[in-house]
């Protein structure tokens, strides 16, 4: 048996999108058919994954590893404190930093977000995400209307690196800054992640839960969110739309996922 952790934006599906090409889904389907197992492994909350449940994932690993699930057992759940999530969302704030946060059943965005990001350029896979998202209403409510639920990231976006100095001396001990290529575009986007988790240690988790060894798992991602799962499984593979960062640190390389890569990814691997 082996166990298959997919990204979602511009890898199971395009950036900012929730229905994977017919191919990508046939392709799990036949998978598991042969007693695979196939995970979602995403930056996304449940809230935001949810309308991909219905392909029939044996699980998950959430908001960046923050909260990973087998079926219906919750393996790990690991919210900020609110602590945690007052002084960064001060610290961003303050030096001009646009924030959305995350929570398991919600998202909320910093009321100017949406204008920020729809002056920016093409050409990475997470603004696409975040700009579908917006223009879609895909359930991002205000900052204003945040309810105290825990929070699990905060995506940050700006146009100067020298604004997130601030945030990297006071936080780096407890948060890592999992920033994006940004050759392509003038947005500096990326997210703030409690060190006690990340999506390689979500792998190991599900790989625990098995009883099976780094050997038996296969990793399928785009962007530079996905480099811990990317280092962490057996074998790794980048969607060719991916960053060039992690295309050479990955095993295998497959076609964009708008050319039918997954499936021919999972065909080149024998997992059909």
């Amino acid at each position: 048996m082996k166990l298959i952790f997919l990204d979602i934006d511009g890898t199971l599906t395009g950036a900012g999108e929730n229905t994977p090409p017919e191919s990508a889904v046939m392709a799990i389907k036949e998978t598991q058919k042969r007693g695979n197992k196939v995970f979602l492994c995403t930056g996304r909350n449940y809230d935001m994954l949810k309308p991909l449940l219905k392909y029939g994932f044996d699980g998950i690993v959430g908001s960046s590893g923050g909260y990973v699930t087998v079926g219906d057992e919750v393996l790990f759940d690991c919210p900020m404190s609110n602590e945690q999530r007052d002084l960064a969302l001060d610290i961003f704030h303050k030096n001009g930093v646009f924030c959305t946060i995350e929570a398991k059943n919600g998202s909320w965005g910093d009321d100017n977000m949406d204008e920020f990001i729809q002056n920016q350029p093409e050409g990475n896979s997470e603004i696409e995400r975040w700009r579908k998202a917006l223009s879609s209403n895909l359930g991002i409510k205000s900052m204003s209307e945040y309810d105290g639920s825990p929070i699990y990231k905060i995506i940050m976006m700006c146009t100067d690196p020298a604004q997130l100095d601030e945030a990297k001396k006071e936080l780096s001990d407890d948060f890592s800054f999992v920033v994006q290529e940004v050759k392509a575009h003038s947005c500096i986007n990326g997210e703030l992640l409690n060190k006690k988790f990340d999506k390689g240690r979500g792998v190991r988790l599900v790989a625990e839960h098995f009883g099976l060894g780094m050997e038996d798992t296969i990793g399928f991602g785009d962007s530079m969110n996905d480099l811990e799962m990317i280092e962490t499984v057996g074998t790794s593979v980048c969607m060719e739309n991916g960053a060039e960062a992690l295309k050479k640190i990955s095993d295998i390389i497959c076609p964009p996922v708008d050319k039918d890569g997954l499936a021919k990814g999972f065909e080149l691997l024998e997992l059909l």
